[in-house]
């Protein structure tokens, strides 16, 4: 099997932590230019938005420069630009760094942010500020944690070692801990592993368990009691999308907060920081693949509905 040929390096530098896009010609088609092409892919950026683009000078080929308005189509040619990005609501909250050195970063993010650039948030996500804020232009992400989580999350210095550490994920070779707070039910019998099939549909908020092989598995433990109110313990043992979220729902006590368990709510309006998620990525341990260390990460955040029911529910 022929090996597909690397991109070539982006000839236009990142803003503020965000890659410029990249498209990449197709073999087969009928466009004239590279301009009718982009026109006729993205049909989302607004009447005139490409035109724009090229007559500005900011569509550019391989060699940085400008392709112009009528440079003939050439199949498998790369261009490069970047996209016109909608005003983002600032998240008022900072990224803290609990770790860095020469290979990893291990990020402590706050609820809100994003961890990598996705659909509408791609300048307000921890990727693209530790980015920026650390000088570090090819930082990635070795694996995502959703938009209103908040806890660890690992990042990897240098490209040619991304691998490593997202085979640790893919192996299932990182212990992690999180903690959730959520209503305290007393027929719940604690610890158990949770165990089930979980489906998310493209276009649809909110995972659903199904019949079938269980692909996500949970152990869960008390971790404490408040008045009507509990702190879980879990521990994933696979990474199925919003795995947690649906897991403490089937039990019956869904996480405070939640705007699509048990049941999907309105959108929360942007800019609304008020009773976030309670869920934390807790802590990670694992053996660097690279260095052979043995490394145990601990958030210093904490669950605002734990040390004051009464803040997080009136919002403060």
């Amino acid at each position: 099997m022929r090996r597909r040929t690397p991109p070539p390096p982006a000839p236009l530098p990142q803003i503020d932590g965000v890659d410029p896009v990249r498209v990449r010609l197709p073999h087969a088609g009928t466009w004239a230019t590279a301009r009718e092409y982009l026109v006729a892919r993205l049909t989302g950026a607004g009447p005139g938005m490409v035109e724009s683009m090229f007559a500005a000078g900011r569509v550019v080929g391989a060699d940085g420069r400008a392709v112009p308005p009528d440079a003939p189509y050439r199949p498998g040619m790369f261009v490069w630009f970047h996209r016109e990005l909608a005003p983002e609501v600032p998240v008022p909250f900072p990224v803290g760094v609990v770790y860095r050195d020469d290979h990893i970063v291990v990020a402590d993010k706050p609820h809100f942010l994003a961890t990598t650039p996705r659909g509408t948030h791609v300048a307000e996500t921890a990727l693209a500020r530790l980015r920026h804020e650390l000088g570090l232009p090819t930082l990635t992400a070795a694996h995502r944690l959703d938009r209103l989580t908040a806890g660890l999350v690992l990042f990897i210095v240098r490209p040619e070692e991304r691998g490593a550490y997202q085979t640790l994920f893919r192996d299932r070779r990182v212990r992690k801990e999180y903690e959730a707070v959520a209503a305290y039910d007393a027929s719940l019998v604690l610890p158990r592993t949770v165990r089930s099939r979980i489906v998310k549909e493209s276009g649809v908020q909110a995972a659903r368990e199904v019949e079938g092989e269980p692909n996500a598995e949970t152990l869960v433990e008390p971790a404490g009691r408040q008045g009507g109110l509990a702190r879980y313990r879990l521990f994933p043992a696979t990474g199925q999308t919003h795995q947690l979220r649906v897991h403490l729902n089937a039990l019956g006590v869904p996480i405070l907060g939640d705007p699509l368990y048990p049941e999907v709510t309105g959108p929360v309006r942007a800019g609304d920081f008020r009773r976030p998620l309670q869920l934390l990525a807790r802590r990670l341990e694992f053996t660097d693949p690279v260095t052979g260390a043995e490394h145990t990460f601990v958030s210093g955040r904490a669950l605002r509905a734990w040390s004051s029911y009464a803040d997080w529910a009136d919002g403060n």
